[in-house]
């Protein structure tokens, strides 16, 4: 090739990328544009706080907007009502951005720094009125780059129902609806701005059930067989097992119905467990363990027991070519920085968690890139990871220092603070979804860790089995 080809090749790139560059810019600004409208929608979420599968109103806001920035919407998908999936464009690469919504139970609070409920039977404890609205916003955003540069490429929101204990994106893996996509994009709230490589436990919950015979408690007890005998011999036993598990491992569990009168032998008592580790058949062999248990507590205590799978979640498998990407994407972004009123919201927050005034810095910076992390919580994106190459990262929706699944948590969530942060994460989102639009070599790199990481002869097995999903599972 001649100077001159060369030299004009050079150019046609340069420029391209230039102007590429621009409409990226131009994308964030739109985001920007309409930060109080998807705070709007954040917060409708929040005021809704709909528990998992239950999410009807909070599915069809979602719905509403992407269907009115042109995506086509498939609802009740995997058999969930509230799970959908809304596409636009065509041809590959396929990327995915996953979004949840549901609230939790037990967590209902005002969006005021002391303890006070609203009044509801659920709060958002876990910030997905954030997630979903900011993975929306994210996916229209990334559409109106395609549109803009006229590009190839197909961009998915996934409406991801009941991740608290559901299980909700099991089900739409095990259907094999992300099947065929490039990579998937997911974030979560946090009380940090983080993208480093995450780590989340396997995952096995159950409901076991035991069944006894009802009698007076004291003028006919030989005639009764007690179905709370049987949840507490079989609590007994599993708490006697925490000795002899990996010392990484977690079992819960929380007795959900045990008699209704210390004067009534009780016939019916149930008991809810999870089994988790970093590892799925450490999870499966402590689980089968649990089932024996309930097993020999049924026999002592003359009772019956069956019991129902509920959820089942894998590990989560990093990929450090994507991860790297997005961290690199958060910090061109930033942080957040608080106004006089949020720092005061903040510092009043701080207090109630045990500090003198409120970590601002934590808030305005980027944590440092790590390639591995220590596991705790579980996640349903877990299978996902193991089905499509995933990353995910974390943005400052509450006070630095607020723990998921607290009041503070739903009272930051509810503000300024929380929006801010979810603007955060949908800048970021966006901004990997183009690099990967305009990189396929990126999403080759991913697909091959991802091979090698998961293995090339793995076989997908879901932990909760063949069982349909669990629309009244917290009943």
């Amino acid at each position: 090739m001649q100077k001159s080809s060369m030299l004009a090749l050079f150019l046609s790139i340069f420029f391209l990328s230039l102007h590429a560059q621009k409409k990226s810019s131009a994308v964030l600004g739109q985001l920007d544009s309409k930060s109080d409208q998807y705070g709007q929608i954040a917060q409708e979420i929040w005021s809704l706080a709909e528990m998992g599968y239950q999410e009807e109103k909070s599915a069809a806001l979602l719905q509403k907007i992407l269907s009115d920035a042109g995506f086509t919407i498939e609802t009740g998908v995997a058999g969930i009502p509230t799970a959908f999936i809304a596409e636009y464009g065509s041809g590959s690469p396929i990327i995915g951005i996953m979004g949840e919504y549901d609230a939790l139970p037990g967590l209902s609070q005002q969006a005021v720094p002391e303890k006070k409920s609203a009044g509801k039977a659920a709060g958002h404890a876990c910030g997905h009125h954030l997630f979903g609205t900011a993975s929306a916003a994210a996916a229209i955003a990334s559409k109106d780059w395609l549109v803009a540069n006229k590009m190839e490429g197909t961009i998915r929101f996934y409406g991801t129902p009941a991740e608290e204990g559901g299980s909700g994106k099991v089900f739409m893996v095990r259907e094999g609806l992300f099947n065929d996509v490039d990579v998937a994009l997911h974030w979560h709230p946090g009380a940090q701005n983080a993208a480093s490589a995450g780590a989340a436990l396997a995952n096995k919950s159950a409901k076991f059930r035991f069944y006894g015979v009802s009698a007076h408690a004291a003028a006919a007890p030989e005639k009764g067989r007690s179905a709370l005998d049987g949840v507490e011999a079989m609590n007994m036993m599993v708490n006697m097992m925490r000795e002899h598990i990996p010392s990484s491992a977690r079992i819960h569990y929380v007795i959900t119905a045990g008699g209704k009168a210390p004067n009534v032998v009780p016939d019916f008592a149930e008991v809810y467990y999870y089994a988790r580790h970093e590892r799925r058949d450490v999870v499966m062999d402590i689980f089968d363990r649990i089932e024996k248990a309930a097993e020999g507590a049924a026999l002592g205590t003359g009772t019956t027991m069956d019991y129902e799978m509920i959820g089942g979640t894998h590990e989560l498998l990093p990929n450090l070519t994507l991860q790297k990407l997005v961290h690199d994407n958060l910090s061109k972004i930033g942080g957040l920085t608080y106004t006089d009123e949020e720092l005061e919201f903040a510092n009043k927050i701080a207090v109630s968690l045990g500090q003198e005034k409120a970590d601002i810095a934590t808030a305005k910076n980027i944590q440092p890139y790590k390639t591995e992390a220590r596991p705790f919580g579980s996640t349903d994106v877990g299978d996902v990871s193991f089905t499509v190459p995933t990353v995910g990262m974390s943005t400052a929706t509450w006070v630095p220092g607020t723990a998921a699944h607290s009041w503070q948590a739903v009272a930051a969530g509810g503000t300024s603070i929380g929006n801010k942060g979810m603007m955060i994460a949908a800048k970021t989102l966006t901004l990997t979804a183009i690099d990967l639009f305009k990189n396929k070599t990126l999403v080759r790199d991913a697909k091959k860790e991802f091979i090698e990481r998961r293995g090339s002869d793995f076989k997908y097995i879901p932990l909760l089995g063949d069982r349909e999903p669990a629309l009244d599972y917290r009943n």
